[in-house]
């Protein structure tokens, strides 16, 4: 079996910064990818719109243009968020769009993720002026939707998580108070989180990872597969089957690929392990084998449809630009993965620290 597919665009993935980047973006363009949303949680974080990188932050425009010198001019495609941070303004905001250079504004919990210090409470954001003046002037808004500070009980057990708390609690208030604002909900983990979005005017939206239609908790904890540590964290049975359903229904068009791919040279530390799985070079393949074992037959015209939605079309219908006119081709073959060799060190993807194989490949 062949699928030939638009090109497809990877709208939450990290390069992080440094002599590696080349590595990571043609990683990504060697899986048919025509197109990025970057995230801005570099050292140090792409706090500023416009000027040249300074110590204390990245630019848009210098790390845009330091993207593109390592490749990611060949994209289509490349998008940038503004990091949130306190020093943030509403002026900040409408200046950006009317250049130009922003279209999309991140928020990070404090202390949730890799390199997220710099964020804020979303409290402290909701019903503000930077969220108001996204609202006006369209700008997206991409959340890592987890409540921050919470205790080991209060963030993970069976019956609640710091994603559900955060779609029951913060976001109601959110929509509530910026009823007009465009919002992805990245990276969605849950039921709770699926359900939303569903629910939610179709100007909220969600990504979610290759990792998270594929793996449960259980994955993660039998043998302490490290390389599948990521945050948020992967849950269970029934959030899995949840996001299955959502990303895979026939005709949706609010669920798109943003694989969270993050590259890390050290996985396991000294004081524990380094949030993010690495997919770049094999994403499509897993996302199509995450289809696949929910049963969606990939030779059929209503399984590609689903597939080519979910991977090339919904991600760039929200962001209003339009889907690329290029393909690429993939075969139901099997396939490995290897480690990638970059000038800041070896990394390696989720097939090999998983110890699977891929039962798809990318020709052409």
């Amino acid at each position: 079996m062949t699928l030939t597919l638009p090109k497809w665009f990877d709208l939450h993935t990290h390069f992080r910064q440094g002599p590696a980047m080349p590595s990571y973006v043609q990683a990504h363009l060697d899986m048919g990818c025509a197109g990025a949303l970057a995230m801005p949680n570099t050292q140090p974080p792409v706090s500023r719109v416009s000027g040249p990188a300074k110590s204390d932050g990245w630019s848009i425009e210098s790390y845009s243009e330091e993207l593109r010198s390592a490749g990611a001019a060949a994209f289509e495609q490349l998008i940038v968020p503004l990091y949130l941070t306190r020093q943030t303004t509403a002026a900040m905001i409408r200046e950006g769009a009317a250049s130009g250079l922003l279209r999309a504004c991140k928020y990070y919990p404090p202390h949730g993720t890799t390199n997220s210090e710099h964020g804020m409470p979303m409290d402290d954001l909701t019903g503000g002026e930077v969220f108001r003046a996204m609202e006006e002037c369209g700008i997206v808004l991409c959340i890592h939707g987890e409540q921050h500070a919470l205790s080991g009980p209060d963030y993970i057990d069976a019956h609640q998580n710091a994603e559900t708390r955060f779609y029951s609690e913060r976001m109601p208030r959110l929509l509530a108070a910026h009823p007009k604002l465009r919002i992805v909900c990245e990276h969605i983990t849950t039921r709770v989180a699926a359900e939303f979005v569903t629910a939610a005017p179709d100007h909220v939206a969600a990504t979610i990872t290759p990792q998270h239609l594929l793996y449960t908790l259980g994955h993660l904890i039998q043998g302490l597969k490290y390389h599948l540590y990521c945050l948020p964290v992967v849950k269970f049975e029934d959030d899995r089957m949840a996001l299955r359903q959502a990303s895979m229904e026939e005709g949706q068009h609010k669920f798109f690929a943003g694989t969270d791919s993050a590259p890390h040279t050290t996985k396991a530390t000294a004081c524990g392990c380094a949030a993010g799985c690495f997919t770049g070079g094999c994403a499509p393949q897993l996302y199509a084998m995450a289809f696949e074992e929910a049963g969606v037959d990939l030779s059929s015209a209503d399984g590609q449809d689903a597939f080519k939605r979910f991977l090339c079309l919904n991600g760039p219908a929200f962001y209003r630009f339009p889907a690329s006119t290029q393909t690429f081709q993939m075969e139901k073959a099997p396939s490995q993965t290897a480690i990638l060799e970059t000038p800041a060190g070896p990394v390696t993807p989720l097939p090999t620290g998983m110890g699977i194989e891929l039962a798809w490949r990318i020709i052409g």
